[in-house]
């Protein structure tokens, strides 16, 4: 297989690697986030850092 053969391959044949699916939940990705944020920064707060 040579390199331009592979880059034409269609995108639904390639191989997944386990990175994020395209057509998931964005809406809990952007809650998780935003929850991980307020806590890192109550943590932070508290230890005294800021």
């Amino acid at each position: 297989m040579t390199a331009s053969s592979a880059a034409a391959a269609p995108a639904s044949a390639r191989t997944r690697t386990g990175g994020p699916e395209d057509g998931g939940p964005k809406i809990l990705e952007h809650v998780m986030g935003w929850t991980f944020v307020v806590v890192l920064a109550m943590f932070v707060t508290q230890v005294g850092w800021m």
